[in-house]
């Protein structure tokens, strides 16, 4: 039998794919250089990476939520709104009621959810587009924040609910997880690879394949050795990890991510495929309720404060992460890793012009001109 092979421009597509997957990485690496630079090396100092990498746990968690938006072909524009309430919530909770910290975490989960499921409702089964349902969505949770708190911050005293945001790892299981991630990233890359072989698709060279297991193997040792010198890897970076993988797994590897990128894709051919898109919006909805619940407590805990401005732009700076990584506003298209590095991106970003001592408006200005560069790189691609 006569050896198949792959065509060139295959070929060439796979190893462009390959390294445009790092390319963000790349852009990091030149925003920490420039601000490292600017901020006469403040910004890569240990302190400072720490506070970034703990700010990128929270925005990361709310990213993971709104990847599954976006790829569906809507957005929850409601989100920072959602984090805000559900952090008053629980600080109102612990501080008024004198609720167990669990307890008290658990209703405003509860509370999120029932905010998704809400929203949910009306785009998936009432026909009202997903920009009205989540715009009406973030005045609403907005105004109700305010009215429980009384346009008054709430201080937290809890102990236990503090460590939740601002504890760390033991600096020797830090190192355990490290090791374990280099493996685990290897051994699931040659899975990938063995598959892609089997079916006779175009791989990557051996080259950068090996670049790339060097480059992780860095970056992974550069990170857990730097943070275990100040004082340890933050729990909420640990718990974006968790819900990464989790997640990367859910949209690869289940019936529920693929039905999610096929109603972004193509909403006619997945409905007449037999995909039930209420169903794939609701759960879509709930998933992005229960996260941003989830970062409100997070950020509710790191800030030790329940304040009614908790959230105030997370939803625009969420999108943002997610278009600057590569997801398309037109749904259908994009990957979570680079979601994630997106989220990096803008936190960093955010944290090294803080430290030069931008104004807030200023921030803004930089902040929405890389988002419309994004996505008209984004447009540009797709027609091309």
């Amino acid at each position: 039998m006569k050896e198949q092979k792959t065509p060139l421009l295959n070929r060439i597509h796979i190893e462009s794919l390959g390294i445009r997957s790092f390319a963000m990485v790349g852009a990091l690496i030149i925003i920490w250089v420039l601000f490292t630079i600017l901020t006469d090396g403040t910004f890569i100092s240990v302190r400072n990476l720490s506070n970034l990498f703990r700010l990128t746990g929270i925005m990361g968690i709310l990213v993971i939520g709104m990847v599954g938006c976006l790829v569906s072909g809507v957005f929850d524009l409601s989100i920072g709104s959602v984090v805000g309430l559900t952090g008053a919530i629980t600080g109102i909770l612990l501080e008024q009621m004198g609720m167990h910290y669990l307890v008290a975490f658990s209703i405003s989960l509860l509370v999120g959810v029932a905010i998704g499921v809400w929203q949910g409702f009306w785009i998936a089964y009432r026909g009202v587009p997903a920009f009205i349902v989540t715009l009406g969505g973030m005045m609403i949770f907005r105004g109700i924040t305010v009215l429980v708190t009384n346009g008054c911050s709430i201080p937290i005293s809890n102990r236990p609910f503090a460590v939740f945001g601002q504890g760390y790892m033991p600096q020797w299981l830090n190192i355990v997880i490290g090791v374990f991630g280099v493996i685990a990233f290897i051994l699931f890359d040659q899975q990938h690879r063995n598959k892609r072989k089997s079916y006779n698709f175009a791989l990557q060279s051996s080259l950068l394949m090996m670049l790339k297991y060097i480059a992780m193997l860095v970056i992974v040792a550069v990170f857990v050795f730097s943070l275990n010198s100040y004082q340890g890897i933050p729990y909420s970076v640990v718990i974006l990890i968790i819900f990464y993988l989790l997640f990367a797994f859910i949209y690869n590897k289940t019936q529920y991510g693929r039905y999610v990128y096929a109603v972004g894709g193509n909403q006619v051919a997945a409905k007449l495929s037999g995909i039930d898109i209420k169903k794939i919006y609701m759960k879509v909805f709930i998933i992005m309720g229960l996260l941003s619940a989830l970062a409100g407590n997070l950020l509710t805990s790191r800030l030790a404060t329940a304040t009614p401005n908790a959230g105030n732009g997370f939803e625009l700076d969420t999108i943002a992460s997610c278009v600057i990584g590569g997801i398309s506003l037109a749904g259908g298209r994009g990957a979570l890793f680079g979601a994630i590095v997106g989220t990096l991106v803008m936190t960093s970003l955010e944290n090294g012009m803080s430290l030069m001592n931008m104004t807030a408006a200023w921030q803004d200005v930089v902040k929405g001109l890389i988002l419309l560069s994004a996505v008209w790189f984004d447009v540009a691609n797709k027609k091309k």
